[in-house]
Formats: structure tokens, C-alpha cells, sequence
């Protein structure tokens, strides 16, 4: 009976793999060309790896005729990564308008990416929580599996370490901050 039942569930794992790859043959190259019509060639190729982890995982709900279908997942998908390129934006440009030191200044030069690179994956995390995703102190301390006073005290902290970068970037900009940090070390 034991037998019976795992023939079973791998017959039935062996059908769904062979439905999706009969799927990614026949409409793959369908889906890349609407996303290279509406996007780089780099996106595109994460449109359509993205489109078919949706099919992948929705595969039962896949219509008869999968094409319509798939394309406007990777419609969504496309929107998807407009809204996060647009909150990228939209990071940076507040990023550059909060005031930082005692001068209080806007960031002129400085990459802000480069600048949450250089921060710990925790501090990078808290922050992008709060400025890219738009969430609310409760919601990202939820997120992040802990009480919102606890993640209060992290962002403090990570706001404080990225002031801190960006202080270092402005004293001592590209080249001259590779030079002081090799100094410093």
C-alpha cells in the first residue's frame, strides 16, 4: 500500500514537471518578447524567469490556452518592477533631501546605493523597510520578527551609521576616501 501511495505522488510530481516544461517550451519565448517590447533585455530575462515562477507555483490554475494568461502575469510582473524602480527613486531623492550633520545639507554627490552598501545588512534592511517599502514602524518590526521599541532603536541606529557614511563620502569623496580609509585601516 506504502508503494502504491509514493507511485503515486511521484507519478503525480513527474506529470506537473513535465506540464510546466511543456508550458516554458511552447510560450517562453512568447513572453520574452512582450517584456524585451517593454523593457531592457536584463529585465526582461527576470520578467520571464519571475512569469513562470508564478506558473510554476499556480500551475493548476494555468487556463486551457496559457498564453494570454502568462502575459498578462508578466504585465504584472513588469509593474511590479516599475513601482520598485520607482520607489528606488523616490528613496534616493528623499534620502538626498533629509538633512545630515550640522550642516544640515542635501546630498550632493553621493550614490546613495554605494552608501547603503557600506552598511551591515541589518542597518540596510531597516532602512529600506522604512524609505523604499513605505512601511510604518509597527509593520516593519513585524517584519522583521521583532517589538516595534526594539526596531525603533534600530533604525535610530541605522540612520546614525548611515549619517556616518555619508559624512565620510563628503569629507573625503571617491578617490581621496579610498586613499584615507587604506589609511585608517
Amino acid at each position: 500500500m506504502r508503494a502504491d501511495i509514493s507511485l503515486a505522488v511521484n507519478n503525480a510530481r513527474d506529470e506537473r514537471r513535465r506540464r510546466f516544461v511543456e508550458l516554458y517550451d511552447d510560450h517562453s519565448e512568447a513572453v520574452l518578447r512582450y517584456a524585451l517590447r517593454r523593457t531592457d533585455a536584463h529585465a526582461a530575462g527576470d520578467v520571464l524567469a519571475e512569469t513562470f515562477l508564478v506558473a510554476w507555483r499556480r500551475l493548476e490554475r494555468v487556463p486551457a490556452e496559457p498564453r494570454p494568461w502568462l502575459l498578462a502575469v508578466a504585465r504584472r510582473v513588469l509593474a511590479n518592477q516599475r513601482r520598485a524602480d520607482a520607489r528606488r527613486a523616490a528613496l534616493v531623492l528623499r534620502m538626498r533631501a533629509e538633512p545630515r550633520g550640522r550642516a544640515a545639507e542635501p546630498i550632493e554627490r553621493l550614490d546613495v546605493a554605494a552608501a547603503l552598501e557600506r552598511l551591515s545588512a541589518r542597518d540596510r534592511e531597516a532602512l529600506l523597510l522604512v524609505y523604499w517599502d513605505g512601511l510604518a514602524l509597527g509593520e516593519a518590526a513585524r517584519v522583521l520578527g521583532c517589538s516595534a521599541l526594539a526596531f525603533r532603536s534600530r533604525l535610530h541606529r541605522a540612520r546614525r551609521r548611515l549619517s556616518r557614511v555619508l559624512d565620510d563620502e563628503a569629507e573625503h569623496p571617491s578617490e581621496e576616501r579610498d586613499t584615507y580609509v587604506r589609511a585608517a585601516s
